[in-house]
């Protein structure tokens, strides 16, 4: 997998918001001119891999021709300081061109993710790492049921979650008719509802939610689910868990003003810890997992960031195959709705917002807590030397690592 145990997420969204703007974020944060500096900051912090958006709208002209030219000085930075890089290919923005509620919607897809297989594998000699769409899930609700992007649908979340899974299916096979060792990394969230305490008619609902709602796109994946999609194991590949602070809630609490649903407190005791969600993913699916993004915002980072290496080290002594945590996003950025708005929740922060490119400063507490938790790379080796001697296995026949 990757040559170490923590990844810096590069936000790359793109799209047009609840208000019909067109947004950027690569550009948005600074990172399209600053890709330089960025990687060889990620470098010297011994960080080895990343994720990083090819960014669809602008590189498919339509009528079969793609201008990668957005994408190469992305390649050439994160090759230039030995990093390798998971490609989001569609990450939430589409070109105009693209129908997703059309019935030739996969093919052009798939005929996107071919030419950028084709594209990349000229010029990355290792191993080739790939999302073809990113959070399905999420889009599916946030596109297709609540109207907030781009196709600003309401009412068909489902409708649109299947279009979302069958043309990932489709561009899963057209990149690995380029490099059959291609590794597929599948990232969506992973919620989890408390039950409310004083609704008992309302749990056998949130359990439905904790135990089937949320696997629906990593059950089609695998062709658990509609298996007429032609999905397998093979295309679910690695389980990418996106996992934020406010991945927990009540189930049946009503939106702030905003619209937003308040998380679980952090000592609200019904809260589930991230070792047993991500051994819970594990448990359902086998084969490898880790974490695609996660952070918390403002003074909240330096301790979240604790707490989820302290998980990450339990799941590694436990012998789950747990390859990694991706620091996401690893510089601050705007809100997709509100862009005057900017969220501190990366490693680095803009010293003023309005100029992303210029002088940025580092949130101490999650550095600090960030250096306390490089050991996880040695740890996260030794795992893997264990599960390639012969020894006695553990479950689902992987090793598991020795407490100390």
């Amino acid at each position: 997998m990757f040559r170490s145990f923590f990844l810096a997420g590069f936000e790359g969204s793109t799209g047009y918001n609840r208000h019909g703007q067109w947004f950027d974020q690569v550009v948005a944060t600074g990172h399209a001119a600053t890709l330089q500096d960025d990687y060889r900051q990620i470098a010297a912090l011994g960080m080895r891999g990343a994720r990083e958006v090819a960014r669809w709208p602008l590189i498919d002209q339509g009528r079969g021709r793609y201008d990668f030219s957005s994408v190469e000085p992305f390649v050439k930075a994160a090759a230039a300081h030995e990093v390798d890089v998971i490609w989001d290919l569609f990450h939430y923005g589409f070109p105009t061109h693209i129908d997703l509620w059309s019935h030739d919607f996969p093919a052009r897809f798939a005929d996107y993710c071919y030419a950028t297989a084709r594209y990349l594998d000229r010029r990355i000699s290792g191993r080739l790492y790939m999302t073809p769409v990113n959070e399905p899930s999420f889009m599916a609700y946030a596109a297709g049921e609540k109207g907030l992007f781009a196709p600003h649908t309401t009412g068909r979340g489902w409708d649109l979650k299947v279009a979302l899974v069958r043309a990932a299916i489709a561009g899963i096979d057209a990149i690995r008719s380029v490099r059959s060792d291609a590794c597929i990394v599948n990232a969506d969230p992973l919620c989890r509802v408390a039950l409310p305490p004083d609704k008992p008619e309302c749990h056998a609902e949130a359990r439905d939610f904790n135990e089937r709602l949320v696997f629906q796109t990593w059950d089609m994946l695998s062709g658990r689910l509609l298996p007429e999609l032609g999905g397998s194991r093979a295309h679910l590949d690695v389980v990418g868990i996106n996992y934020y602070w406010t991945n927990q809630w009540e189930w049946g609490v009503a939106p702030m003003a905003d619209g937003v649903i308040p998380p679980l407190a952090d000592d609200d005791p019904r809260r589930a810890r991230l070792r047993d969600l991500v051994r819970m993913v594990w448990e359902r699916y086998g084969g490898d997992v880790m974490i695609t993004e996660t952070t918390h915002v403002g003074d909240m980072r330096g301790p979240w960031l604790r707490e989820v290496a302290e998980e990450s080290e339990a799941l590694l002594r436990e012998g789950v195959p747990f390859h990694g945590v991706c620091l996401y996003p690893i510089l601050g950025m705007p809100e997709w709705h509100r862009p005057e708005d900017w969220t501190p929740m990366g490693l680095w922060d803009p010293l003023v917002p309005a100029e992303p490119h210029g002088e940025r400063l580092a949130c101490s507490p999650m550095l600090d807590a960030f250096r306390e938790a490089r050991h996880l790379d040695m740890l996260h080796q030794r795992m893997l030397k264990r599960r390639e001697r012969t020894l006695p296995r553990g479950r689902n026949g992987v090793a598991p690592v020795a407490a100390e």
